[in-house]
C-alpha cells in the first residue's frame, strides 16, 4: 500500500501503519482498495460494568463510501462461553473476509469511532493471520465526519474474493504465554486501562477481581490520543507515555485490558515507535481475574 512519512507530521517509525483521512478521500473508488468500519458501541453501567452492542445499525445510517461493516463481537469472535471478543479460527476470518469482497491483493483500510479500539483489534486481527497490507484510519470516523468528509448510506456489494489466512504466532498470545511471561526479565506487561482499575480503586465486575496482573505497569490507551480529533498523538509524545512506564528497552512487551481491545491501542502506538516485538493478550483480565490463583497487584 502507497504511503510516504510527508503524509504523516508526527514523526512516527512505521508511519505507513496509518492512512490519513485526505489520503483515504483521494483513494475513494479504488478497485485495488477495501474499507471496513468495525466499531462496537460500549456502555459503561452504573455497577462499573459494561453493555455493548453492534455498531452496524450506525453504518447502514451512514459510512464511509464503499465501506463493509464487520462485526467484532460476532462474526469475527470465537465462540467462548465467557469471553466476547476471542480472536476467531482462521477459517472463520477467512471467511469473512472472502465475503466481503477482501482478498489477499487488496489494500485494507480499518476505521471505527471514538479512539479507535476497534479499529486497532482489526488490525491485529490480520496480522495474526499473516496479512500486512492494513492500515488504519488516523481519527477514524470522528475526524472524517467533522472534516465534512463524503458520508453515505448506499452499500456497496463488492465481488466475492480469496482471502487466505496464514496464522503467526506471537501477535495476539494467550494464558500460558502471559503466565511465562511473569518471570521474563525481557518482558514487560503493560496494562491499557484507566489508572483507577489498574491500580484497584475501581472494580469492573467482569474482571471479578480488582487490579492488575502482577509486575505490568500502566500506559492508559485513551491518553494515546487527542482527545479533539481522537488521531495517535506525535511519535515524542507516544514514546513519552511508555518511557514513564519503564518499558521502551524491553526485548517484548505484551499488553493487555479488560477484553483484548484497548491494548491493541497500546501495542499499535509501540508499532507506530518501532518496537517490533508486541504481544496483545487475548482473554486479558476477563480470563486473568477469574483464576484466584493467578497473581494480581493493587495499589499505586
Amino acid at each position: 500500500m502507497t504511503g510516504t512519512s510527508s503524509s504523516h507530521p508526527h514523526d512516527y517509525v512505521r508511519p505507513n501503519l496509518i492512512i490519513e483521512t485526505g489520503e483515504l478521500e483521494a483513494r475513494l473508488g479504488d478497485p485495488k482498495l477495501r474499507v471496513i468500519d468495525c466499531h462496537i458501541f460500549l456502555e459503561l453501567r452504573a455497577d462499573g460494568g459494561y453493555d455493548f452492542w453492534s455498531g452496524r445499525e450506525a453504518w447502514v445510517g451512514e459510512h464511509i463510501p464503499g465501506s463493509a461493516y464487520v462485526d467484532l463481537s460476532d462474526e469475527l469472535a470465537d465462540d467462548h462461553p465467557y469471553l466476547r471478543f476471542m480472536l476467531p479460527p482462521a477459517g472463520q476470518f477467512a471467511r469473512v473476509m472472502s465475503g466481503l469482497g477482501v482478498g489477499n491483493e487488496h489494500d485494507v483500510v480499518v476505521y471505527s469511532r471514538g479512539i479507535g479500539y476497534w479499529a486497532t483489534r482489526l488490525f491485529f486481527m490480520f496480522r495474526a493471520f499473516g496479512f500486512d497490507n492494513v492500515r488504519v484510519l488516523n481519527g477514524g470516523y470522528d475526524k472524517w465526519a467533522r472534516e465534512g468528509r463524503p458520508l453515505t448510506p448506499e452499500t456497496v456489494k463488492h465481488p466475492a474474493a480469496t482471502f487466505v489466512a496464514d496464522p503467526r504466532a506471537g501477535f495476539i498470545v494467550g494464558l500460558d504465554e502471559v503466565v511465562d511471561a511473569l518471570d521474563d526479565p525481557g518482558t514487560s506487561l503493560v496494562n491499557a486501562l484507566a489508572p483507577d482499575v489498574h491500580q484497584g480503586k475501581r472494580l469492573v465486575p467482569n474482571y471479578h477481581r480488582p487490579g492488575r496482573i502482577r509486575g505490568s505497569v500502566n500506559v492508559y490507551a485513551a491518553d494515546l490520543a487527542d482527545p479533539d480529533d481522537r488521531t495517535f498523538k506525535p511519535a515524542d509524545e507516544l514514546r513519552a507515555h511508555f518511557q514513564e512506564a519503564g518499558v521502551l528497552g524491553s526485548e517484548r512487551i505484551v499488553t493487555y485490558c479488560g477484553g483484548g481491545i484497548s491494548a491493541t491501542t497500546d501495542a499499535f502506538a509501540l508499532l507506530l515507535l518501532g518496537h517490533e516485538n508486541v504481544s496483545v493478550y487475548d482473554g486479558s483480565m476477563t480470563e486473568w481475574g477469574r483464576d484466584p490463583d493467578l497473581p494480581m497487584e493493587v495499589g499505586p
